[in-house]
């Protein structure tokens, strides 16, 4: 049943969570066990869930002893390499006592706009969670060059959201809700609710690198939002530290209304 509302993530029967590398990474990383333990708790109750999680670059460059992002794509695609085996262990060991299975899969554009490639990912999807094992989703940056990749993570989240048909999609950030504008301008004010048919040209939602470890905000955060809601999945925006009261169906972040 396609959520409608905050309240409907509590009983939703599919839910897409995605989690950005500055949420995760670095001295971020205790943050992993406790959005695990929200997922956990969700899994409990029979709740479908995929986690598109970013990170695998972040993780990386530690092992490879680099100093900051890698520029250049080859060490971006090694660096990847290497993070994804320590993002996907990090995301495992976490749900270990919890009993569950992680899945790892990983996608290019191409694998989303092929009909059989398409075809052949749904199918690998929706036999994981008939398991109940828990997908964890991320772009292939090993192999993924700039010209073909999703951009960000955001717009992989709902990409994925509408190949599994998900009720709702949850995009976690650093703040608690959108804002019209940057959130350290004092005019600012939290975004409630964004309805289907919104104008929302007349607000300043910023630029799209938040840090030396990720790329996001709320530019891509509301690109990707209206995509699945235009596609009649409800998208949740909201902390990854409140990912629990999320999925709980609290009144919190910035709620899009689904179009149909």
């Amino acid at each position: 049943m396609t959520a409608r509302s905050r309240a409907d993530l509590a009983t939703a029967s599919r839910i897409v969570v995605k989690v950005g590398s500055s949420s995760i990474s670095g001295d971020s990383s205790w943050r992993i066990p406790v959005i695990v333990e929200a997922l956990a708790a969700a899994h409990a109750r029979g709740v479908e869930v995929v986690l598109v999680s970013s990170g695998a670059i972040a993780s990386g460059i530690p092992f490879l002893r680099l100093d900051a992002r890698p520029t250049d794509l080859a060490t971006q695609q090694a660096a990847a390499a290497v993070g994804q085996n320590i993002l996907v262990y990090r995301y495992q060991e976490a749900m270990r006592p919890f009993d569950i299975i992680a899945g790892q899969v990983l996608l290019t554009t191409g694998d989303l706009e092929h009909p059989t490639s398409r075809s052949n990912a749904r199918r690998a999807m929706e036999r994981l969670l008939g398991l109940r094992v828990l997908p964890i989703v991320n772009e292939n940056d090993t192999v993924a060059t700039q010209e073909i990749r999703f951009g960000d993570n955001d717009r992989l989240g709902a990409l994925v959201a509408q190949l599994i048909d998900a009720d709702a999609l949850v995009l976690l950030s650093d703040i608690e809700s959108l804002y019209t504008m940057p959130p350290s301008d004092p005019r600012a004010e939290p975004i409630d609710i964004v309805a289907a048919d919104a104008d929302l040209s007349g607000l300043e939602f910023g630029a799209t690198v938040v840090n030396s470890v990720g790329t996001g905000g709320a530019a891509t955060k509301v690109s990707a939002a209206r995509l699945a809601a235009a596609s009649g999945i409800g998208v949740l925006v909201t902390s990854a530290d409140l990912v629990d009261k999320a999925l709980s169906g609290a009144e919190i972040g910035t709620w899009f209304e689904p179009s149909v």
